[in-house]
């Protein structure tokens, strides 16, 4: 017969915790308690049922500002006909006789925590046990949500926080790199447009970037023409990238819609200058083009992306993905297309609204998580077709499914083609494209012209006159560099 193990505790430091409490409190201090709390410290977190009782009377004696004490203590247990379960007031003056001094709390602290954890993880482990015995979800949903059940017991460790004084000194710090670098730099990671990258600074780390837009206006194009300059560190036009940003970028693309062969095919086509179309439909002589489609494959197969075209992926296990190739490849930039093909099993019996707010908070949380900027491609609803606005301009509150995309979005873009209304006064431009840049928490918002190509589903940088993007000139606007 096999022992029975006992999860970790240790009621001695239960005990001087308690008492270091008691101590401190009738001293006229809060300092241990403030501790306790400080470091994450619940009732849950104390082993002993009489342990956990009593601390959780005393927080709560704390929160209605009473003073704690071995008497108030006693008489708020007789209150809610708690004292005898805890062994009568003996019991509290056994806690104040056995603890010295409350200066040794912190370190019961730490002894108490440690020996939570240790039991929260075997509990995790416990069930996830159980749901590989029991359960008929597929194996990467499980290990998804595992994954998750482990991450929540990582996120309640305590880490020591920036003080005050070393805040500022980091944001002096940053302020003179963003100096050094001189007017108009981008101090995020850049896109590769020139004019979008004047308006946004770059993608910023730990953000949310929403691209919205109606069916067949080219989100999907844009964002992966980003995604490959970001890979290259080069801009759209090849050209290297300014500062630091000029080398490689790991990017990782979960393709929810469309296969890897096709976001292959699509980016290989548009990086060799090369219309799609013509080559499924044969219209091209083979000798012509293979130069060309040899010579941009040899340069993507050196860009570092990483994709996955599973369907209909459950927003737990995504995480869960790109958490692993964060940490093999070193991911820098995240890009998902898109949102509403996303689910969340947990939710989704409770109506679509709530399981997409459950997506977006999700996609936001892997963003703080992971520490990269995670590019999200959204529907936006027919509102602005419904709307009677000549140029079917979308908005904000236009986002499909939830209001929660807009409110967990850092920077959210709402792309429209002019080309493809009939009643926009500029319909008779087939190339312009504008990015509305709608919300964005840390600069200015409005809009930013592009270029676009229908033929090769590739962007590029405007340069009309009297607008402020005239600065980039003509003989810049080539063609892709294998073109």
């Amino acid at each position: 017969m096999s022992d029975i193990l006992t999860p970790p505790h240790n009621l001695e430091a239960e005990r001087g915790i308690l008492g270091s409490i008691l101590i401190d409190a009738s001293m006229g201090d809060s300092r241990v308690l403030d501790l306790c709390i400080e470091n994450g410290i619940t009732e849950d977190a104390f082993f002993s049922p009489v342990n956990r009782l009593l601390f959780e009377t005393m927080l709560g004696m704390q929160k209605e500002m009473i003073t704690i004490d071995a008497l108030t203590l006693n008489e708020r247990l007789r209150q809610i006909k708690r004292l005898d379960s805890i062994g009568g007031p003996a019991t509290i003056q056994a806690l104040i006789e056995e603890t010295p001094v409350a200066a040794h709390a912190e370190y019961y602290i730490n002894i108490v925590r440690e020996k939570y954890l240790l039991r929260r993880v075997i509990e995790c482990a416990r069930k996830a046990e159980q749901r590989c015995f029991t359960d008929s979800a597929s194996a990467d949903l499980i290990l998804g949500e595992v994954e998750q059940s482990f991450l929540g017991i990582a996120e309640q460790r305590v880490t020591s926080g920036v003080t005050w004084k070393q805040a500022l000194q980091n944001t002096m710090a940053h302020i003179d790199r963003v100096l050094s670098l001189g007017k108009g730099a981008v101090t995020g990671l850049p896109t590769g447009f020139a004019n979008l990258d004047r308006k946004l600074k770059g993608l910023r780390n730990g953000e949310m970037i929403v691209l919205a837009a109606r069916p067949s206006m080219g989100k999907t194009s844009l964002a992966m023409n980003i995604a490959e300059c970001v890979a290259f560190g080069r801009d759209i036009y090849g050209r290297p990238m300014k500062g630091d940003n000029n080398r490689p970028h790991p990017v990782c693309v979960f393709s929810l819609e469309m296969s890897t062969e096709s976001l292959a095919m699509r980016m290989l086509c548009g990086y060799a200058g090369i219309p799609a179309f013509q080559i499924d439909q044969g219209i091209i002589r083979p000798q012509k083009i293979n130069q060309q489609l040899t010579r941009a494959a040899g340069e993507l197969t050196k860009a570092p992306i990483y994709v996955d075209d599973t369907g209909g992926l459950d927003v737990l296990d995504m995480r869960a993905r790109a958490r692993r190739l964060k940490k093999r490849y070193k991911i820098e930039l995240i890009v998902i297309d898109y949102l509403q093909l996303c689910n969340c099993r947990e939710f989704a019996k409770q109506g679509r609204q709530i399981e997409t707010s459950q997506i977006s908070g999700n996609i936001k949380a892997m963003a703080k998580e992971l520490n990269v900027p995670v590019i999200v491609l959204s529907q936006l609803s027919r509102n602005p077709e419904q709307r009677g606005d000549k140029s079917n301009k979308p908005k904000l509150s236009d986002l499909r499914d939830s209001g929660a995309i807009e409110q967990d979005a850092d920077v959210a873009l709402l792309l429209r083609r002019p080309c493809k209304v009939p009643t926009d006064p500029e319909h008779d431009d087939m190339r312009l494209a504008i990015v509305d840049v709608a919300k964005h928490r840390n600069g200015p918002t409005g809009e930013v012209r592009l270029d676009f190509d229908d033929t090769l589903t590739r962007f590029g940088d405007r340069a009309d006159v009297g607008n402020t993007t005239a600065g980039i000139a003509a003989d810049d606007e080539q063609p892709s560099p294998t073109a």
